[in-house]
């Protein structure tokens, strides 16, 4: 601490060495000269940001004519502007009274005391110095000093008197511009570039007359960036919301009713084959369900041909044994006992009667 306090008195020593040793005190021949530049400085300081000002009315009301529009982005560069022009403005009020002063500087050369029509002038351009960028208005703030002391300094940086143009005061104050003031520049704009645009959030009769609410963000497009849309979020993830809106749309079955399984079951991949539900009362084959079995009859001999057909052409197929229209003569009643054929015929019956069972 006390290092740096050791600085700043050594700072203060030599900017008091420097001002006694460059500057010899109040002089109206150095004074003119720099009242003539400040105010070209203020007029060069003024086209640069009118021309600033116009670039940003365009990119307002290309915010505005967006859709959605842009609004709380447009209200924030609202304000910029204003506070833009009104710092325009004070530039025009100062650059009229530092004509003035250099106009009547042979008056301020011969009195002693400041003329009670010219305080407002010098106090204001003093107040100035410090809240505008134009290097002039310093040495012009040190020849007055050493003309009326510091203590007419400290009365003009403190408004003793209220002695300061009020306008000048208003224009480079620090506070943000009212709301209803930023809703009228975005609707004098929207005129200006033909665009149609309602404020979505207007403006309450009780708050016109303090600032500029802060953004909460309802003019920013969802997924902007990506272009696709407004998407459903929450605490559960997006398959699971899916499947929660997948559901909803399935009718509630009644109680005690059967539910199909195609009801509920969704189909997710199209290479898994789809399962469709057969009806209750058909029959299924399975593992358990008798055989059908086609038991082939037991071969016989052929029959004997009469006489009466031999050499009249081919003989005609011999029907089975039992067949309707043979006779009982050639009818086997059971195959010999020695034949294999008969055998294998008394097997295959015995197997299925015990399948049967």
């Amino acid at each position: 601490f006390l290092y740096r306090q050791t600085n700043l008195t050594i700072s203060f020593t030599l900017e008091s060495i420097v001002d006694t040793m460059f500057f010899s005190g109040f002089s109206a021949s150095k004074l003119k000269p720099q009242l003539k530049m400040a105010v070209s400085r203020f007029q060069i300081a003024s086209n640069k940001k009118t021309a600033l000002m116009k670039q940003q009315m365009r990119e307002i009301g290309v915010m505005l004519a967006e859709d959605p529009p842009r609004e709380e982005k447009a209200r924030i560069r609202a304000e910029a502007l204003i506070r833009e022009d009104n710092a325009v403005e004070a530039y025009e009020i100062l650059q009229l009274e530092c004509e003035l002063l250099a106009e009547r500087i042979k008056l301020l050369e011969a009195t002693k005391t400041c003329p009670p029509d010219l305080v407002s002038c010098i106090s204001t351009l003093i107040w100035t110095c410090d809240r505008v960028d134009i290097s002039e208005l310093s040495l012009i703030k040190k020849q007055f000093r050493s003309k009326y002391g510091k203590k007419f300094e400290e009365n003009a940086q403190n408004n003793v008197g209220g002695v300061l143009n009020e306008r000048v005061v208003s224009k480079l104050s620090i506070q943000p511009p009212a709301a209803y003031l930023v809703q009228v520049y975005l609707e004098r704009i929207c005129e200006q570039f033909e665009v149609d645009w309602k404020p979505k959030v207007p403006v309450q009769p009780d708050n016109m007359a303090q600032p500029m609410a802060a953004p909460v963000g309802y003019s920013v497009q969802i997924a902007g960036a990506s272009g696709l849309g407004e998407v459903t979020t929450g605490t559960m993830s997006s398959d699971q919301e899916i499947g929660i809106s997948s559901k909803a749309d399935i009718p509630a079955a009644p109680m005690g009713s059967a539910i199909p399984p195609s009801a509920t079951a969704t189909r997710m991949d199209p290479s898994i084959p789809s399962v469709t539900a057969q009806p209750m009362g058909s029959a299924q084959p399975n593992d358990f369900d008798e055989p059908d079995i086609f038991i082939p009859a037991i071969p016989v001999s052929p029959p004997t041909v009469s006489n009466n057909n031999k050499g009249s052409g081919p003989l005609p197929p011999t029907p089975p044994s039992g067949y309707p229209g043979t006779s009982n003569n050639n009818k086997p009643s059971a195959p010999p006992p020695g034949d294999d054929g008969g055998q294998s015929y008394r097997d295959l019956a015995a197997r299925f009667n015990s399948l049967k069972k």
